[in-house]
């Protein structure tokens, strides 16, 4: 038997997602978010399974130069930008677009050759204070960039919304206003909806919107999966059951002995740890999916292995296959259990775990 985790990415779901974002879409085109190595579902497959897509957007340069070497021919938007002219440079012989989201980006543009225009998207902070120029500036900005010769307009402009996830929509409503304020009179495409304001907000829609998280089958909002939003979970992750043994009650299991059986009960031990992607942080009680029931993490995350509560009287056998989080385990209320969120845990998934494929 094999010993590796698994990680099994259905391009099927990822397709299905995305139709699910355009349902949702109405009349806005759908960009979709491919960055951190399509949140470790893979760059290149998952581009390409996304064929469908509008647009892709990526985090850095290198990303979508990785994609147009891979052949991607999907109009690709940059979201960080370039952070300097060789970058830049790089964006344009690609046919890159780029989000500017400071001034100062606007000195590299100036200087590039007009020969290779590249789309621009200008990013307002309309109160996330991450990125973005300042709402004041962007009539002018929009302006100036609109007017320079390595720029293929119309320009766009954009913003993010910061509690679209919330269930008030009081911020949210807050932003859109300053981004409206922001970017009246001026001509070009709009974006401000990520997943969560795509699924809950519609007035955010306008022209573009730009799901993430929901193509890989993940909710966007706390105490939800993806499944209830009609998703279906894009990767995986299983180990196998390495060792089943009896324990006492009132015995120890693990580094630091955080955990005592409160009964007799069996123990497992699964060939998975933090050195595959398990967070480590997840603590006694979090849900393993084996053998069509749900059991508990018991004791402390290893480096190669976690052990569970399988119960007394379980009949699991070493080769069983365990799901550590996938369409039967929600990897939500795996996150929730480690106090984290289902983004980092499948960008988390480490180079020691195999990757398969599902068409």
């Amino acid at each position: 038997m094999s010993t590796a985790t698994r990680a099994s990415v259905d391009l099927g779901a990822l397709r299905h997602n995305l139709a699910q974002a355009r349902r949702h879409a109405g009349r806005a085109r759908v960009m979709a978010a491919i960055k951190a190595d399509a949140y470790g579902h893979g760059l290149i497959r998952t581009a390409r399974a996304l064929a469908a897509a509008d647009a892709l957007a990526v985090a850095r340069p290198s990303e979508g130069l990785a994609l147009r070497q891979a052949g991607i021919g999907t109009p690709i938007l940059v979201l960080d930008g370039a952070l300097d002219g060789e970058e830049l440079r790089a964006c344009a012989a690609a046919a890159l677009d780029v989000v500017v989201h400071r001034a100062a980006q606007l000195d590299l543009l100036r200087r590039l050759d007009p020969a290779r225009p590249l789309g621009v998207w200008l990013k307002v902070d309309s109160g996330m204070h991450r990125l973005g120029v300042a709402p004041a500036s962007a009539a002018a900005l929009h302006r100036e960039l609109s007017l320079l010769p390595a720029v293929r307009g119309p320009v766009g402009l954009m913003t993010h919304l910061a509690e679209a996830d919330a269930a008030g929509a009081q911020a949210t409503r807050r932003q859109c206003d300053c981004f409206a304020a922001a970017a009246a009179g001026c001509h070009g495409p709009r974006s401000l909806a990520n997943s969560a304001a795509l699924l809950r907000w519609p007035w955010t829609h306008a022209d573009w919107v730009r799901p993430g998280i929901m193509l890989y089958g993940i909710s966007p909002f706390a105490r939800q999966t993806g499944a209830s939003l009609g998703l279906r979970a894009a990767m995986r992750l299983t180990g196998t059951l390495i060792d089943v043994r009896p324990l006492a009650a009132g015995e120890a299991v693990g580094y630091g002995a955080t955990w005592h059986a409160p009964a007799r009960t069996v123990l497992g031990v699964i060939a998975t740890g933090y050195g595959d992607g398990y967070p480590r942080h997840a603590p006694s009680g979090t849900p393993v999916w084996l053998n069509g029931r749900r059991v508990a993490l018991a004791g402390r995350v290893s480096m190669d292995l976690i052990t569970v509560d399988l119960g007394h009287g379980a009949s699991d056998r070493p080769g069983d296959t365990a799901e550590l989080w996938g369409p039967r385990q929600p990897v939500e209320e795996v996150a929730a259990a480690a106090g984290t969120i289902g983004y980092e845990l499948v960008c988390g998934v480490t180079r020691r775990t195999t990757v398969d494929v599902e068409p």
